[in-house]
């Protein structure tokens, strides 16, 4: 029997291994692979060598294949299993869609999401010596206005009336991020909640709510966001 493909990440409060975990449930592949999930407490499991022998950078997620192959970093794990596996291709249908789904995600990820994270790691040191090497509160709290203008651009484009980033009937991948990105801004010691300050972000996080794969995505209740940990 072929071993399954396994998924060495990180608890849903951590939104990179996160990103990838909602795009499994949302292409329907999720049951395919085996998840080994770290203990990222100040030990940093990922950091162990262990890890570092199949990522050297010491990140989640990292997908180890069937055959052995390693891949990490979201998007590429995400962009070679969407051509692999059948299904809704969540990085867009067409070569345009495509071309648009990768624009709006990168916007996201790296003027939204990378600065909340950012923040995150140069305000908050909880994640111990291994992660949190550099404490700069004013650079943090720049990364906080750089998000929130970024998101801003984004909640415009939402304003139209669409549903989705590219207008579609369903979510693509950089809707994934986008979601992610409304999360970890929702982390307690983020203080930054994009859907409270933001009115289409708000509607958009609340369609996210309501799809299956979202609230299987978030199953593990610890996201550290408690309307997500105990929903109603």
């Amino acid at each position: 029997m072929t071993a399954k493909p396994c998924l060495f990440t990180s608890p849903s409060a951590f939104p990179n291994p996160q990103r990838l975990r909602l795009f499994l449930h949302e292409k329907g592949i999720a049951d395919q692979f085996e998840e080994h999930v770290y203990d990222m407490s100040p030990g940093g499991e990922q950091r162990q060598w262990r890890h570092l022998k199949m990522n050297p950078w010491g990140e989640t997620p990292t997908l180890r294949l069937a055959d052995g192959s390693i891949l990490s970093e979201t998007a590429a794990i995400v962009r070679y299993l969407d051509q692999a596996t059948p299904g809704r291709r969540i990085m867009g249908e067409t070569p345009m869609d495509q071309g648009l789904d990768a624009m709006w995600d990168n916007r996201i990820w790296v003027h939204v999401l990378y600065r909340i994270t950012t923040m995150f790691h140069v305000l908050h040191q909880g994640l111990g010596p291994k992660l949190e090497l550099t404490h700069n509160p004013a650079w943090g709290e720049h990364c906080r206005k750089e998000a929130l203008a970024h998101a801003g651009l984004v909640n415009q484009h939402l304003s139209d009336g669409r549903e989705w980033m590219l207008g579609k009937d369903a979510p693509t991948f950089s809707d994934i991020t986008l979601a992610t990105a409304i999360a970890f801004s929702k982390f307690p010691v983020n203080a930054t909640p994009l859907d409270e300050r933001f009115e289409h972000l708000d509607a958009f996080w609340r369609r996210w709510q309501q799809r299956p794969a979202f609230q299987a995505a978030y199953a593990d209740r610890n996201s550290g966001v408690t309307e997500l940990d105990n929903p109603k």
